[in-house]
């Protein structure tokens, strides 16, 4: 499959939006930033609700706008879902009349995997206005899945859910991208959404792209700074579960080659691929190896970057590098950084304990 391909602009008031992103094919990219930033603006250019000032539009292969060629498809014809944040049902037709709106091309087969996903079946032959929040938004993204998309928008659908109906849903949301094999562009403001759910992070500030990537490298970029408070700052990983210990209710996990961890125990089975955070404030460093210590996880590193925090904070954040491209994030009050002499190229041992990383913080990925 093709890459999502965004080269547009487009005038929003006081703000002009200028985008220049090629999104995988496949997989959840979130699309974040504060109110204003251009998010949903920018998924309504795709869709072809607005239309940009200038640009080119690509999907799965096909042009859908290009202000040179003087090609713009319209909505119908572009194959592309969209989920609003509210579900926007039609209250005189059952689920399954909701369902079938619009479809011109039944496929039964199809019509069956989605009702099975998404737990449909049950609600059928119910109307909207007997349904829950969570319920509703499940119709509405079986009734998007149903055209047959080559992209599914998705503009902050949980918003208007409470938690428990938040929960009902995610676990869904998680399985959509890798079942149907389609991409996804998520709008949230909600950062637990995107980090359970996104594979791929687009950060957005007054309609310019300031980061974007796969969420691992992104979280930990300065893009994300504003969103973190000192006690938030932290890493994502890509690991591997290596092993159980079940004796000590222990979990190894390889983040690199010759990069281990011990977790609190993990509910997934050995080989299996995870996405792991590690808060910044639970890493400790010393320029020694402790000899004898309650600590499970002493990890050789490299400093390679120093961020002074904001002075009222005292705080200083350091980047450690593990392994080639594998990066670790701590922090350490200004009297640490100076007792110790902290420089960048200097070379540390990074202390975290087992029992800081529990499962909320352990993400089973596909």
């Amino acid at each position: 499959m093709s890459e999502v391909i965004l080269q547009l602009q487009k005038r929003l008031g006081e703000t002009q939006l200028d985008v220049d992103l090629r999104l995988p094919a496949v997989g959840i990219c979130a699309i974040f930033g504060r109110s204003g930033a251009g998010k949903t603006s920018l998924i309504n250019l795709i869709s072809g609700l607005t239309t940009p000032d200038v640009g080119e539009i690509h999907l799965a292969g096909r042009t859908l706008f290009s202000s040179s060629q003087g090609i713009q498809l319209p909505i119908e014809q572009r194959k592309i879902g969209y989920v609003f944040q509210d579900a926007r049902l039609f209250p005189h037709y059952t689920v399954r009349g909701n369902l079938n709106y619009g479809v011109t091309d039944v496929d039964p087969e199809y019509f069956a995997s989605v009702i099975r996903l998404l737990a449909l079946e049950p609600l059928l032959a119910r109307y909207p206005r007997d349904l829950s929040g969570g319920e509703k938004q499940r119709v509405a993204i079986g009734r998007a899945l149903l055209s047959k998309p080559d992209l599914l928008l998705m503009d902050e659908p949980l918003a208007s859910l409470d938690m428990p109906r938040k929960k009902e849903v995610m676990p869904f949301l998680e399985n959509l991208a890798q079942h149907f094999r389609l991409p996804i562009l998520y709008v949230s403001h909600s950062m637990q959404e995107i980090l359970r759910l996104a594979d791929h992070l687009v950060v957005l500030e007054q309609g310019k792209v300031l980061s974007a990537g796969p969420i691992e490298q992104v979280w930990s970029s300065k893009a994300m700074r504003p969103w973190q408070s000192f006690s938030e700052q932290s890493t994502l990983f890509s690991a591997t579960v290596a092993k159980h210990h079940q004796t000590y209710g222990l979990t190894q996990v390889r983040l690199a080659e010759d990069v281990w961890l011990w977790v609190q125990q993990v509910e997934a089975d050995v080989g299996s691929s995870v996405r792991m955070q590690v808060r910044a404030n639970d890493v400790s460093i010393a320029l020694d190896k402790p000899t004898a210590s309650s600590i499970r996880n002493i990890l050789p590193a490299r400093i390679v970057a120093i961020e002074h925090q904001q002075p009222s904070k005292k705080s200083v954040s350091l980047k450690l590098e593990l392994a080639p491209h594998c990066y670790l994030w701590a922090v350490v009050t200004e009297w640490a950084h100076a007792e110790l002499a902290l420089e960048i190229g200097m070379s540390v041992f990074a202390q975290i304990k087992g029992v800081s990383v529990a499962q909320r913080d352990v993400i089973l990925t596909h």
